[in-house]
């Protein structure tokens, strides 16, 4: 029996395309879902691998049904103890719906929530609004989960901190589990990038970091310890799919543009639903074949808050040491047990500071 990986699915359907959104998602093509489903079984199938954490991401996978949610399920040779998470927007999944998700497998929820007002809700070109969102966490306990997450969006147009800490006190009122709390990011081709007025009320540099850090302080405060820059979870609650990533454990991907890391490459499919659909088999483009350096676990190690276990660097681990000790004269990390570790103030500069110490590591 091989050893269990993690497994993305990538649901490539909405109903309607957020002006913030670069993902690979299709409006208006829920004809095609059964045809999707199909060949998502057939690669699962081809691929004989055994999984400890599914993720259901998208794109809107609360669009498929609880039936073509199961007969995926059931392709998949599943380990005991699994992490099954689907993301869910909060226009379209009611508790009926949650509870066949429930008795499909689905034991974690993530909902796009972004914000819990209605204004930024709107700049956003979300389908929802507060009421909506609030009611979504509400359901997902009726229909038996426990472990519930909740997206929220940082440094929105016209967005102001007090806002932010209300939606994180909020949610935590609501009885959320975790929480992902992302800057927003201007992504080039999505409408959002041509909206010059949107633009230009979105928080600047220095608003933004207040932002992060006075979300960081209440987040803490309501109980959800930071692991990672952006997601923050109850004792017990961590995303286990998500950790695959950042500490480079292998997970397949399957459907149009959905990433890999498994037999010692990187590779992706193709943003195509068509050729995902007609094809026996998923075609695979590498796009690394020896990833897991040494450089870029130290950049996705120190996006956690456990950090970078110093001796993984090998005879560079004293370079390292010294090029990390005047940043922690700054406050932007710590070393304890050997280990390098982001403050809060050290993620908002995580890019300058990884950069810095990949340099040691690329030396010789």
């Amino acid at each position: 029996m091989n050893d269990p990986i993690g497994l993305y699915i990538h649901v490539p359907f909405c109903r309607r395309k957020c002006v913030y959104c670069d993902f690979y998602s299709l409006a208006g093509k829920e004809d095609l879902t059964q045809k999707y489903v199909q060949a998502v079984v057939r690669n699962i199938r081809i691929s004989g691998m055994t999984f400890d954490t599914v993720y259901f991401g998208g794109g809107t996978p609360s669009l498929l049904s609880s039936s073509q949610i199961s007969d995926i399920l059931s392709a998949a040779d599943i380990a005991e103890g699994a992490e099954i998470s689907a993301e869910i927007n909060p226009d379209s999944a009611d508790t009926q719906k949650l509870r066949d998700f429930r008795a499909a497998g689905i034991n974690r929820i993530s909902i796009g929530i972004q914000s819990l007002d209605d204004k930024e809700l709107s700049v956003l070109g979300r389908l929802h609004n507060s009421e909506q969102a609030e009611n979504a966490i509400l359901s997902a306990q009726k229909a038996g989960f426990e472990n519930i997450s909740a997206d929220l969006m940082l440094g929105l147009p016209y967005q102001h901190t007090e806002t932010v800490l209300n939606n994180i006190e909020r949610l935590s009122e609501l009885g959320a589990r975790h929480i992902s709390a992302y800057m927003l990011k201007i992504e080039s081709g999505t409408p959002l990038s041509e909206n010059d007025e949107l633009i230009s009320n979105i928080a600047d540099e220095e608003l933004s970091a207040d932002m992060y850090l006075e979300a960081v302080s209440c987040l803490e405060k309501n109980g959800f310890k930071q692991y990672e820059i952006s997601n923050f979870a109850k004792e017990g609650y961590v995303c286990r799919h998500n950790l695959k990533y950042w500490r480079c454990e292998d997970y397949l991907g399957i459907g149009p543009s959905a990433h890999s890391c498994t037999g010692g490459k990187r590779f992706a499919v193709p943003k195509d639903i068509y050729g995902f659909i007609n094809c026996e088999k998923q075609e695979e483009v590498i796009t690394d074949d020896a990833p897991c350096g040494s450089s870029e676990r130290l950049m996705l190690a120190l996006r956690l808050s456990e950090g970078f276990l110093m001796s993984q660097a090998g005879d560079y681990e004293n370079r390292l040491r010294a090029a990390a000790v005047p940043m922690e004269k700054h406050g932007l990390l710590k070393i304890s047990d050997g280990r390098i570790m982001l403050t809060p103030m050290g993620f908002l500069v995580s890019n300058e500071i990884i950069c810095r110490l990949s340099e040691v590591l690329e030396e010789g």
